[in-house]
């Protein structure tokens, strides 16, 4: 897919992934072109083995995204039932780390996508929530699996079964939102998180994203056994890091933080 055409652009910047909803003429929602090109966007980032990490926003400071395009439902029919997720990939999992840069409305849909990713950054005038309750339509971009993972089951069901909107000091709160930035500087903040996270070694940074996102749905004697056994397959590289900070590398925390 080329950068800058149809209803998504993909952009490289730097070691990130830029993918862009634009569709402001819509509050960026989703219809069944723009969740192809999503899904489209989503496999070139995961075959590219430069972008390290993956930022996805929508066009303007109005919306990151309003979720599936009302006036064009016919056209996501066919997705409902795929494999990838109705909003173009929603039930996939990525292999590398993945930020929403959130600005504006972040709703229904919108708001699953923004759940799909492992952290958000947002601008002042973000407001979350699931809008779509109040038209008794269920959520199936995985906000019902993914909200309790991030907030706990008892926010997570206030914000389902309410469908009440929050602003971004609550998201905050919370703990949905992992930064608040300027207006305007979310997409920018977003990308040097993820030039941030590209510099560590990356075969542990992935390996213990992996412990984490694979251990929430176990017992917790089972989440360590994956952990251990995770640890243990990168035992060389542990030796190689601990060489090099007795050396005199990363001392005072350099290096460390996003």
């Amino acid at each position: 897919m080329a950068a800058g055409s149809g209803p998504v652009r993909y952009e490289r910047s730097g070691a990130a992934a830029l993918v862009t909803i634009d569709r402001p003429e819509r509050r960026n929602a989703i219809d069944g072109p723009t969740a192809e090109a999503l899904h489209d966007a989503f496999r070139a980032f995961a075959r590219d083995d430069g972008a390290r990490a993956l930022v996805v926003t929508g066009a303007g400071e109005e919306a990151f995204c309003a979720g599936a395009d009302l006036k064009a439902l016919d056209t996501l029919g066919g997705r409902l039932d795929s494999a990838e997720g109705p909003l173009g990939f929603t039930r996939l999992a990525s292999p590398k780390p993945t930020i929403a840069a959130v600005s504006g409305w972040c709703l229904a849909g919108g708001f699953e996508l923004a759940l799909w990713c492992d952290l958000r950054v947002a601008a002042p005038s973000a407001r979350f929530g699931f809008t779509e309750r109040r038209f008794g339509v269920p959520l199936i971009d995985g906000g019902t699996q993914r909200l309790p993972r991030i907030v706990g089951t008892g926010r997570a069901l206030d914000l389902v079964i309410s469908g009440r909107v929050i602003d971004v000091e609550e998201a905050e709160r919370f703990g949905l939102v992992t930064e608040v930035v300027a207006a305007g500087g979310h997409v920018g903040r977003a990308l040097a998180m993820a030039e941030a996270i590209a510099a560590f070694p990356q075969d542990t940074l992935l390996s213990d994203r992996r412990a984490v996102l694979e251990g929430a749905g176990l017992p917790l004697v089972q989440g360590l056994a994956l952990e251990a056994l995770l640890g243990r397959a990168r035992h060389g590289l542990a030796l190689e890091g601990a060489a090099r900070f007795a050396a005199g590398e990363g001392r005072g925390a350099e290096g460390t933080g996003i």
